[in-house]
């Protein structure tokens, strides 16, 4: 009885989403994946038993209340939380012991944090140099900067301005921007609407889907506007109390009545 118990646990997950149906989510099989991972802060378990699955040039979106654990899922598969369990596998390898400073150049992952991150005394080009740091020569960075300087006209416009004087718009689109030098797979980026009034939000959820759509990134975003995020997320998963509870298409969770009552401010 016990054995049973344990292999529908495992098959499931404690937070009641089959994997079989992540899988079937994903579309394709997952360039990056996460089996049944426990994870938190010292010894505080923040997320438990999470699976994950997201194919590549797709998307998922995380959402759900304050304090689920939705960055904890970041940080974790960036080596910025501790992992007490499970893996994280990016193109089937396992990347969990990997230290933070390997994610990037190893498995080929990107973090775009939700706190302003941009160093606001130097230029934009600059700031973009500074994601070039893993690169062998400076003047493959500077290659990398300009055809990111050449794809986005608003940064190419200020390249020589210090980023202090830049919009919120303009400072998060610098973040991903910089994020790309390396020309990672897999972009992790957490709120990316954070604080951006909405012409703002517009044009960074478009840059999000250039990437996507014509550049095959892989994307897994954080979105407190639950709305947002879902209308553009191939996938969406919902976190309550470090577990997740429900997973569909992002315009299938749009449509469900719970999700309009507990997230999006539905009757």
């Amino acid at each position: 009885m016990a054995k049973a118990s344990a292999a529908r646990g495992h098959a499931q997950g404690e937070g009641g989403v089959a994997v079989a149906e992540l899988d079937r989510l994903a579309g394709a099989p997952a360039l990056l994946a996460l089996d049944h991972l426990h994870a938190g802060y010292g010894r505080m378990h923040v997320i438990r038993d999470v699976s994950l699955r997201v194919a590549r040039g797709r998307s998922l979106c995380l959402v759900g209340p304050n304090g689920a654990g939705k960055s904890t899922v970041l940080n974790a598969i960036y080596g910025f939380a501790r992992i007490f369990s499970g893996t994280v596998t990016v193109s089937g390898s396992d990347i969990a012991k990997l230290p933070a400073s390997e994610k990037l150049g190893t498995a080929r992952l990107a973090y775009v944090l939700q706190k302003d991150s941009v160093f606001p005394d130097m230029t934009v080009e600059e700031n973009l140099l500074m994601g070039g740091y893993l690169l062998d020569l400076p003047s493959e960075a500077k290659r990398a900067a300009q055809a990111v300087l050449d794809r986005y006209p608003a940064l190419q416009a200020r390249r020589h301005e210090r980023a202090r004087v830049l919009s919120g718009g303009e400072r998060r689109l610098l973040e991903i921007s910089r994020a790309l030098i390396m020309d990672p797979e897999v972009l992790l980026i957490d709120e990316p609407s954070i604080g951006l009034d909405p012409r703002a939000i517009d044009m960074i959820f478009a840059t999000l889907a250039e990437l996507r759509d014509a550049r095959g990134k892989t994307l897994v975003i954080v979105e407190q506007n639950a709305r947002k995020g879902l209308e553009f997320a191939d996938v969406g998963y919902v976190l309550v109390a470090g577990r997740l509870v429900k997973a569909g298409h992002g315009k299938e969770l749009l449509a469900s009545p719970d999700m309009g009552r507990v997230f999006l401010g539905g009757d």
